[in-house]
């Protein structure tokens, strides 16, 4: 093998440096450039034979010469951002040159340019920031309309909405039926904020939290002097904070029959008596009622009068259980785990999406509220970021466990069950149509035929 000279060590760095995509200089030790490559020059639009043999401060502003630093402190740096010019970005790694005998005789650094790259991530940050206010500018114009405080996206809730939007632009009586727990109040709010009633008052009031007693003053106010403990000057009742406004009674079938009778008289009269008063007070009030109660049956057995059921009846709107709309759950857990994270300050996740499928195997009697209050409790009990199928399994009622505990079956093999059953179900409902029974359970065409495969329907 051939020895190595020192020319030839030379000839092997000259092309090492001339093969190099970045730029290399080299000064001596005042500053006077004494290699500069082809690189060099494609940079900083420098010729090597005008620059070499010349200052490099006769070329660069004397604070922006990293060389002139490397000199002074005998140090190397690598990989260190700086800007030699206003409009060139590099990354520079540079150290001293020393001689055989430890004498500082100069320094080099090599350039590589990144100014491409930083104006790319300067136009990209300008965009991201401008995608981030249109971003923010949609959210907060999303929270500010009326239904989108009622979550879920399935075809059956998406069907209510639609049928609430359109009553909410006028001024007929709603009679929101559901179980507890659906969000009735909720959807009684979003309706008035989308009326011509919106600046006015949304009074709510629970008819079953109201002692029969207290019912009428509460209800329709009253006079100084009234009754013993009264106020002084008297009380303007709940209908009368609703004028212009919408008046919200939750849990209807517990109405007193006797305020019942007064009440219907408001609605055919507009105008009410203070309890102790004799001079009627006009009232414009929009109503909105609510119920878990079998109203009708009610009705039949004289617990309901009629004609107030049929003076409320005008737009029944039905709210679904949770048991009705399984396919929101996934959504609705996710957004409860979000809610209740940041609440708690802790990042939880779901394992996987699967895992949501679990929640579809309790029936949530309590319904959203109940459904909520669970995830609330997994989030501020759990201490792991990442909440697993025993986690869920563990906080079910007792009654709940033991349709897991009694079985041989794993959690993804009760899944695959439940999953089974929905589709099948699904496509009875649609007399076998694939597309319909995909729109149905939320699926893309593809992926239903893949279960469909999987589960030998």
């Amino acid at each position: 093998m051939e020895n190595f000279t020192r020319d030839n060590i030379l000839f092997y760095l000259e092309a090492i440096l001339k093969t190099s995509k970045d730029a290399v200089t080299a000064v001596d030790k005042s500053g006077r450039v004494v290699y500069w490559n082809e690189a060099a020059e494609n940079t900083y639009q420098i010729k090597s034979n005008e620059i070499i043999g010349e200052n490099i401060e006769n070329y660069f502003q004397t604070k922006n010469i990293k060389l002139y630093e490397i000199l002074k402190n005998k140090q190397p740096i690598f990989d260190v951002y700086h800007q030699p010019r206003p409009d060139k970005h590099i990354l520079i790694s540079s150290s001293p040159v020393f001689d055989y005998d430890g004498k500082l005789i100069g320094a080099i650094s090599v350039d590589r340019d990144i100014t491409a790259t930083v104006k790319l991530n300067d136009k990209l940050s300008v965009t991201n920031s401008k995608l981030q206010d249109l971003k923010q500018q949609v959210i907060n114009q999303t929270k500010n309309l009326p239904f989108s405080s009622i979550k879920g996206s399935s075809k059956t809730i998406n069907q209510i909405k639609a049928s609430a939007i359109k009553v909410a632009t006028t001024d007929a009586t709603v009679l929101i039926l559901g179980e507890s727990g659906v969000g009735k109040e909720l959807f009684a709010q979003a309706i008035h904020e989308s009326s011509s009633r919106k600046r006015k008052p949304f009074v709510p009031i629970n008819c079953g939290a109201i002692p029969s007693p207290l019912f009428e003053s509460e209800f329709f106010g009253y006079e100084k002097g009234s009754f013993t403990g009264a106020e002084k000057g008297g009380k303007a009742g709940k209908l009368e904070e609703a004028n212009g406004g919408t008046l919200f009674l939750d849990e209807l079938g517990t109405m007193p029959l006797d305020i019942q009778v007064k009440f219907l008289r408001t609605l055919q009269e507009g105008e009410i008596y203070r309890v102790g008063g004799t001079k009627a007070i006009k009232v414009d009030i929009r109503v909105i009622a609510a119920t878990n109660s079998m109203l009708k049956k009610m009705v039949e057995k004289g617990e309901f009068r009629e004609d107030l059921y049929y003076r409320l009846n005008v737009v029944p709107l039905h709210i679904p259980s949770l048991r009705e709309r399984l396919e929101d759950i996934p959504e609705l857990v996710n957004l409860f785990i979000e809610e209740f994270s940041i609440k708690y300050q802790k990042e939880i996740k779901l394992l996987s999406n699967d895992i949501t499928e679990l929640f579809s195997s309790y029936h949530w009697p309590g319904n959203i509220r109940e459904l909520r209050n669970f995830v609330e409790r997994l989030v501020v009990m759990t201490d792991d970021a990442v909440l697993q199928a025993s986690d869920i399994l563990n906080m079910l009622p007792q009654r709940e466990q033991a349709k897991f505990e009694n079985t041989n079956i794993t959690f993804q093999d009760e899944i695959s069950l439940i999953e089974k059953e929905r589709i099948k179900k699904a496509l009875e409902k649609t007399h076998g149509n694939k597309t319909l029974a995909a729109k149905e359970l939320g699926f893309s065409r593809v992926t239903l035929y893949k279960k469909i495969t999987k589960y030998g329907l």
